[in-house]
Formats: structure tokens, C-alpha cells, sequence
């Protein structure tokens, strides 16, 4: 099998650099290992924001989020993350012909609350002007146990404390209790939103006064407008890790993060602790920008993912709420040795990335630092590996921060960066055929050189023999 992939790299040319190179750019996943579920590829939806996604207990994945007409209530389910791309989607719900609800529809949300099927969301009056955004929040439900089968109807109106502007609302589970937490604006209280949480009782009605979780006040909260919204929690490591998005939905828009103890009363606003810098920002590196209005859901294996949306491009003409191009998008969370954890920077296009930890080596990862390619510990998104498809069936590993560039061999055997370039030779040296060794473990064979593996010696990374050390310093665990 070697030799035939080797000959047809060979034939290809610079044709093969050329296949990844675009694959890069148009977002081709590479293929994913038997038995596994396949590779996400971002943006997994395009032109669906305010996204969540949440694997339920059927197994199935549902992805629901704002339309860029906001009109309507949408969902889709799929068997994995990657299927919810081409899943068919259900309209369950549009706006009416008139009344409070005739306007603009945001932000949906699907929970099961008490046994029935809720997408809470948020709407305004029809009409033009000012008015379209006296929004506030509603809920409809769906009258059987299959969400994309059942009819749907309005159940009514969330009552607010303040009935003032709120939306964004979400339910979370915390010691057998189940807690609303929504955004909204205050009388008295110069902001567009805050942040609120309460007992739920009801779909809408809460069982206990609210408390006011957060004020936008830190200069990253408060570009372009005064925000606080689209809360979602992360139940992990003995806390409760609740994301939240500020500032204008521009470039500007970024992820902020309030975290209180697992065993603290979560109604007591003084047990929680804001993150003085935010925790998810635009990037020019990878070229997404206004990453925002997240959600949590578990990869196929078990692992944690972010779920938010961005665009691709920075400048937006007119206001940016109408802007079609904010995508679904979704990346692994790492955590750091404090349990906290850390988003990286948005991955950017294509296949979702992986981290690859020596087995020999367990609390390391191959990184880069600049063009040397080591193993060892360092920024996230400096050992996030992008499978690039090349030729062949091989891929290229591409550094989510460095995009342009990607492992190659030297005449050494010492691999490095090198940017990506379309050449015959340059495809040999940098092709790698990813194998499985078990259900968590795979090497990376060079595809321009039969028997020969991607491997380490004490922090270098080179390519060579499989020798016969164990754990074998060619195997790497994926995360």
C-alpha cells in the first residue's frame, strides 16, 4: 500500500500540495478513522447564529440558532456534530402576522423542562423603527416526545422582574435544581443588558426573586454598546464556569466568563468571580472575527466543545445584526492545571484541529515555537494540529496559528514549519498518513518515505524507524 501512495504522490506532483492548499481554504475534512465519527469541519452550519448545540440522551445532536431573516424557529438533529451540516432542518415555528411577536425572532434555545420539549426565544413587534426591539421573551412547545416530529405552539410569555428588554435565556441543572439565567436591561442602570438568574418553577415562571449576576462595566464589555447576554454553563473540575458575550456583535464581540464553586450558593452574586480579560476574542491570525453567543455541548468521544458563531471577514457594512455571515463553528475546550479552562483562539476553517500527545510522553504535546516543531508544554493554539487532506489519502498537519504552513521533513529528518509551497517534492516531504494504532492511540507515517514515522527523542521531532521502546515514541494519543 505504500508504495502504490507513494507512486501516486509522485504522479501527482505539485498537484497534491495544491489539493491541500485548497482544502485549507474551502474547509475538506479529512478522512476519518474506521469506527470513528467524522471529522467536524468549520463552519459546520453556515448563516446560523446564536447557536446551541447539545447532544441529548437519544443520542442525537440538535442544533437550533437565529436565521438571518429572524423570522423563524428552526431545527436540525444528527447522529454526529459533523452530520448537523447537511441535516434537514424543520421550521417549527415562524412569526406571526401581527402583535408581539410579529417581529424579529432571536436566539432560540431548545431544553426539555418537566417532561416537554421548550424552545424559549426571543421576540418583538413588527413595524419598523425602535419598536422592532421591544424584545422580550416567549416560549413554544411541542406537544410530542420527538421534537422534529411534534406540533408546535405558543406556550406564552417569560415574566420578567423588570419586563424590560431580556432575551437570550437558558436552563442549567445544578443540585437537583434547575435555574434560569437570562439577559436584560435594568431601569436604572446604564447598561443594555445584565445579566439575571433565578430557580425555575415553570417554563416561565420563576420559583425565587432573581438575582443580578453581572454588570457590564470592563472595557472589553462595553465597545459599542453596554453588554452582557447569551449566558451558558460549563459544569466542570468542582465549579461552575458560566461564559457570557459583550460588547457590540461587530469584531468587537468576545466571550467573558463568571465562575463560582461548586458547593457555593450560586444565588449569592458575590460567589461569583468575573474574568478581568476575556476568554474568547477575535482573531486576525485565523481570520474569524466576532466569535460569541456560545453554547457547551460533548464531542462523540466524550470531550468538551465550544459551540459559538463568527464570521470570516472584519468589515461590515450597515448594522452588523444584519449581517448574514455569522456561522455555527465548533472546537475542543482544554483545560489548564488549575481546572480552568482555556478556549485558545477561534481554530478557523476547515477540519477541527487536534492536539497530539506523546504516549511515552503524556504531559506533552507537539507544538511549535516559532518554525521549530518540539514536544513539550506551551499556548493551546500553538499545538493544535489541523489533518489537511493532500494526496494520496495523506494529510498535512497545519498549525492552527501558523495557516500557512506545515510540518515538514528536512533532508535531516528533522521535522519543522515550513510554509506551504506546490511542488512535487515539498508534497513528499510534508504528506503523512495518519494510522490507528488502538481506539486512542495513531502514528503518522511520511507517505514519501516507506517505514518511516513521525517520532520524538527527548524534545525533538523527526522522522525515522519505529524503534522498539514502550511506549513507542511514534505513538500519540489524540485530544
Amino acid at each position: 500500500m505504500m508504495i502504490d501512495v507513494n507512486r501516486r504522490l509522485f504522479l501527482a506532483g505539485a498537484a497534491g500540495t495544491a489539493v491541500a492548499t485548497q482544502a485549507q481554504a474551502v474547509g475538506m475534512a479529512a478522512p476519518a478513522a474506521p469506527g470513528t465519527a467524522p471529522v467536524p469541519v468549520n463552519p459546520v452550519v453556515r448563516n446560523r447564529a446564536d447557536a446551541q448545540v447539545f447532544r441529548h440522551t437519544d443520542g442525537w445532536y440538535y442544533l437550533t440558532g437565529s436565521v438571518p431573516e429572524y423570522d423563524r424557529l428552526v431545527l436540525r438533529r444528527s447522529r454526529t456534530i459533523a452530520g448537523l451540516a447537511t441535516a434537514p432542518e424543520r421550521v417549527l415555528w415562524r412569526h406571526q402576522a401581527s402583535g408581539p411577536m410579529s417581529g424579529f425572532l432571536w436566539a432560540p434555545e431548545l431544553h426539555l423542562f418537566q417532561g416537554k420539549w421548550i424552545m424559549y426565544f426571543a421576540a418583538g413587534p413588527s413595524g419598523g423603527g425602535e419598536d422592532v426591539f421591544r424584545i422580550r421573551t416567549y416560549a413554544v412547545v411541542c406537544d410530542g416526545p420527538d421534537p422534529m416530529k411534534g406540533k408546535w405552539s405558543v406556550l406564552g410569555k417569560f415574566e420578567s422582574p423588570f419586563d424590560g428588554f431580556n432575551l437570550d435565556s437558558t436552563i442549567f441543572k445544578h443540585r437537583g435544581v434547575s435555574y434560569f439565567c437570562w439577559a436584560e436591561r435594568e431601569p436604572g442602570i446604564d447598561t443594555n443588558s445584565n445579566l439575571y438568574l433565578a430557580p425555575l418553577e415553570t417554563p416561565l415562571t420563576l420559583g425565587a426573586k432573581a438575582v443580578r449576576l453581572t454588570v457590564p462595566t470592563l472595557d472589553w464589555e462595553v465597545r459599542g454598546f453596554k453588554v452582557a447576554e447569551a449566558p451558558a454553563v460549563l459544569a466542570r473540575n468542582g465549579r461552575l464556569f458560566m461564559t457570557y458575550s459583550a460588547s457590540a456583535t461587530d469584531d468587537r464581540y468576545s466571550l467573558g466568563m463568571l465562575t463560582a464553586r461548586d458547593n457555593a450558593d450560586i444565588m449569592n452574586p458575590a460567589n461569583w468571580v468575573k474574568s478581568p480579560q476575556p476568554v474568547f476574542v477575535s482573531s486576525e491570525v485565523t481570520k474569524v472575527y466576532g466569535p460569541g453567543h456560545n453554547s457547551f455541548t460533548v464531542d462523540e468521544q466524550g470531550r468538551d466543545v465550544l459551540v459559538y458563531h463568527g464570521r470570516d471577514y472584519k468589515a461590515i457594512k450597515g448594522d452588523p445584526l444584519f449581517d448574514p455571515n455569522r456561522h455555527t463553528r465548533v472546537q475542543r475546550i482544554y483545560y489548564r492545571e488549575d481546572g480552568t479552562p482555556d478556549f485558545g483562539i477561534p481554530v478557523g476553517n476547515g477540519p477541527v484541529p487536534d492536539r497530539l500527545s506523546p504516549v511515552a510522553a503524556p504531559d506533552s504535546y507537539l507544538m511549535h515555537d516559532g518554525d521549530r516543531v518540539t514536544v513539550g508544554k506551551g499556548l493551546i493554539p500553538a499545538s493544535q494540529f489541523r489533518a489537511v487532506p493532500s494526496a494520496g489519502g495523506a494529510v498535512m498537519l497545519v498549525p492552527v496559528d501558523a495557516p500557512d504552513k506545515c510540518l515538514v521533513v528536512g533532508a535531516d529528518g528533522m521535522v519543522r514549519l515550513a510554509p506551504i509551497t506546490q511542488d512535487r517534492q515539498f508534497a513528499l516531504r510534508s504528506g503523512f498518513l495518519r494510522q490507528s494504532v488502538s481506539k486512542d492511540e495513531v502514528r503518522f507515517a511520511l507517505a514519501g518515505r516507506p517505514g518511516q514515522y513521525l517520532l520524538h527523542r527527548g524534545g525533538e521531532v523527526l522522522v525515522g524507524a519505529q524503534d522498539r521502546a514502550w511506549p513507542p515514541s511514534t505513538n500519540f494519543r489524540v485530544s
